[in-house]
């Protein structure tokens, strides 16, 4: 068994303690946490389990990595403190552990990821013998791996788009809904997430994994965002009211541009309400959110696919689906060289020895 420690224990985080307790390779070795009233509960608890896992959180990172433990899935979020992430992270690695994450945005391609973010882990792989794999949390399967898959069921290829269609007001993070994507605030209100070159600065490298593996050069990027204010109020019920002409829809698209043509997108239609921008692509049925794949060519090949968890809730299908590629990547990883890894050096595996497993 391969003694694990998931650190963080928010969306990503319960998620990630479910699938390493369900890995017949892997035991949950810790739990780390930041909030003091986190402190001591048992890991099955945070989790939203129906049971005790004989784990209690806590928040001395010290005493957790002294243990050498052989993975950590840290799923603590970097959005709004990516060096204090990195910080983290190098450390555990120097550790010596196997280390997986989707908090590092730049190491999605790890080959073309800024020398402040590549150099510091690589110094630590050496130092410490330890590993990093990052794989994007929106979810980075759907990405990389998902897309570049289906690329490979047709004759010809004109181009890919990735799709994520939200509901956000399932979203269990309304500080990131509200103020990261601008959701509530006045047309005017300039939310970080949508500022110009943010959008490719976070999916950017998916652009150019994508990019390395189909074999072609990229010209540049682009980004498009179109924005809707909501007609009515409308009162969402996990994060309360949202006011007429205020922000009720988002559309953005980073565009990796080959021979001057959008070849590689990635699209993101977020919506607080179902009602604002229905002209704008919908999930299917009356879904609360989907991702999906269109590959245009020969032929033209379309996949969704609609993940549920934490009473049938798609956003924390989406996040629990994240969490499954990293922690079900960690013995593989424990097997391979210490190193830096992204989406096209680890494989996507079969669920051996799960299946009927509760």
């Amino acid at each position: 068994m391969i003694p694990t420690v998931v650190w963080g224990t928010g969306n990503v985080g319960r998620a990630a303690v479910r699938a390493v307790e369900a890995h017949p390779a892997l035991s949950l070795a810790s739990v780390l946490v930041r909030s003091k009233a986190k402190v001591g509960r048992d890991a099955g608890e945070l989790a939203g389990l129906e049971r005790q896992l004989g784990v209690t959180a806590t928040d001395d990172v010290d005493a957790v990595l002294a243990a050498r433990p052989r993975a950590v899935v840290y799923a603590a979020s970097g959005d709004l403190r990516p060096d204090e992430a990195l910080a983290d992270v190098v450390r555990a690695v120097r550790a010596g552990a196997v280390v997986v994450t989707p908090a590092l945005y730049p190491l999605y391609d790890q080959r073309g990821a800024p020398p402040e973010f590549r150099d510091p882990v690589l110094a630590a792989v050496a130092e410490g013998g330890g590993s990093l794999f990052v794989s994007g949390v929106d979810p980075g399967w759907g990405n990389d791996v998902l897309p570049l898959l289906i690329s490979g069921l047709g004759s010809t290829v004109d181009a890919i788009r990735c799709q994520e269609i939200f509901d956000y007001s399932t979203y269990d993070q309304e500080d990131a809904v509200r103020d990261l994507i601008g959701m509530g605030h006045p047309m005017e209100y300039e939310p970080l997430m949508l500022a110009p070159s943010v959008p490719t600065m976070v999916w950017g490298g998916q652009i150019r994994l994508m990019a390395r593996a189909l074999g072609v050069e990229l010209d540049g990027m682009r980004e498009t965002l179109e924005r809707h204010a909501l007609d009515t109020g409308v009162r969402t019920r996990t994060m309360g009211e949202f006011a007429a002409g205020t922000q009720g829809a988002v559309r953005f698209e980073v565009q990796g541009i080959v021979g001057g043509e959008p070849r590689i997108v990635i699209e993101h239609i977020t919506r607080i309400h179902p009602s604002c921008a229905p002209h704008w692509p919908t999930p299917p049925g009356d879904g609360d959110g989907a991702h999906r794949v269109i590959v245009e060519g020969r032929p033209r090949i379309e996949v969704t696919v609609e993940a549920t968890d934490e009473g049938e809730n798609r956003s924390a299908g989406g996040n629990a689906t994240a969490a499954g590629r990293l922690v079900n990547a960690v013995d593989w990883l424990v097997d391979a060289e210490p190193g830096l890894y992204d989406a096209l050096d680890v494989p996507l595996r079969p669920a051996a020895g799960r299946l009927g497993r509760k």
